[in-house]
């Protein structure tokens, strides 16, 4: 097998979870026509799918502890496919979000494990770099997802666009499985009750802790923007099909070509100052969305998309390096606490939403940024 095998394997697993988590994206006001619901109504179908990942993170982690990194990969992916059809079938709005929600619990067993493995698998100094791999991936699957799913959905509906995904993901499944070798350097937990143990004290590790908290305020930020831009932008005057609206997500392809990068960039800055220095190119993205041209608007957009990838990347990187033991759990905890964000980014941007439209999510999202600031500053050492 080709040596960039595993490196291809790894991209393609990211792609896969990322492509069915933020689908629904590019197409809400379309939902929320067709189910008769407002934006925070139908935000219920994104808080369903990052709720349940943030619910199984932890235990997928500490499953593939003691099985094995690839077994529970492989299968999550094709296990994958069927709440996928599922969502193109539903005929109500409560169906979505429970399929929804299924679709997430098998989400975390694949990019949770992928990135312990990447933790295992290859040294300190090349994870950085096979982490952005990962990051890219994720980042091309994240924009697939709602780029393909806005165009299948005014060309042939959204269910059809639904089974499409579906058709892919077992594709992905296949080429994963061929592709992904099993793990050489994996150390089998001696049971699951050792794993929990695993668990406890990672909570010990204020570095984890403050990593966790730094996940948390980034897909907070990530969903609460790339969710109610689709309604800022569908409404007028600027009144973008779903087309256009999936389109807006190519901002996402500047995190695929620059994650790799990364390497580079912590040894050039360091870990602290690189995302203090994200974190600021974030805010001046988010602070561009309320200029009233379009233009202006879609580079916020790819600053936010850049900064906050770049942001995810080193701090998935952090988690892998900090731990020697129960590596999967550690990991585990971080999308716990990165989809939790996730979730309350969706429910809490509803409410933003609804009290002031798009300034009062935007001045959400700043007010975000300054606390993952003042984290990063006092608390991440």
């Amino acid at each position: 097998m080709h040596k960039g095998a595993p490196r291809i394997a790894i991209g393609l697993a990211g792609y896969s979870a990322f492509l069915n988590l933020y689908a629904p994206q590019a197409i809400m006001p379309l939902l929320a026509q067709e189910f008769g619901v407002d934006a925070a109504g139908i935000s219920a179908v994104m808080t369903a799918g990052t709720l349940s990942v943030a619910l199984i993170a932890p235990f997928a982690g500490t499953v593939a502890d003691v099985i094995g990194r690839k077994r529970v990969i492989t299968a999550a992916m094709l296990v994958l496919v069927a709440p996928t059809i599922m969502i193109a079938l539903t005929s109500t709005l409560s169906g979505m979000i429970v399929w929804r929600f299924l679709q997430g619990l098998v989400l975390p067993p694949i990019f949770a494990v992928a990135i312990a493995y990447v933790g295992e698998e290859w040294p300190p100094r090349e994870a950085a770099a096979i982490a952005g791999v990962y990051t890219s991936g994720a980042s091309l699957g994240g924009f697939s997802g709602r780029f393909f799913t806005g165009i299948l959905a005014d060309l042939l509906g959204w269910r059809t666009a639904y089974l499409i995904l579906a058709a892919i993901t077992l594709l992905l499944a296949g080429a994963v499985a061929v592709l992904l070798p099993r793990e050489k350097r994996f150390v089998r937990s001696p049971g699951l009750l050792a794993s929990a143990r695993y668990m406890l004290q990672h909570f010990r590790n204020p570095r984890l802790l403050a990593t966790y908290a730094i996940g948390f305020g980034t897909l907070f930020n990530f969903i609460a923007m790339f969710t109610f831009v689709s309604f800022h932008l569908g409404a007028p005057p600027y009144s973008f099909s779903a087309t256009l609206l999936g389109a807006v997500f190519a901002v996402y392809l500047a995190g695929t070509v620059l994650a790799p990068s990364i390497g580079w960039a912590l040894m050039r800055f360091g870990r602290r100052p690189l995302v203090l220095m994200l974190l600021a190119v974030w805010a001046v993205g988010a602070a561009l969305t309320l200029a009233a041209p379009v233009w202006l608007i879609i580079i916020g957009l790819l600053l936010c998309a850049a900064a906050g990838l770049m942001c995810q990347a080193v701090s998935t990187g952090t988690v892998t390096i900090t731990v020697t033991r129960g590596a999967s759990s550690a990991v585990g905890l971080y999308v716990t606490s990165f989809y939790i964000g996730g979730s309350v980014g969706a429910a809490v941007g509803g409410l933003a939403w609804t009290i002031g439209g798009w300034p009062t999510c935007v001045a959400m999202v700043l007010t975000m940024l300054a606390a993952m600031a003042a984290i990063v500053v006092f608390a991440w050492r």
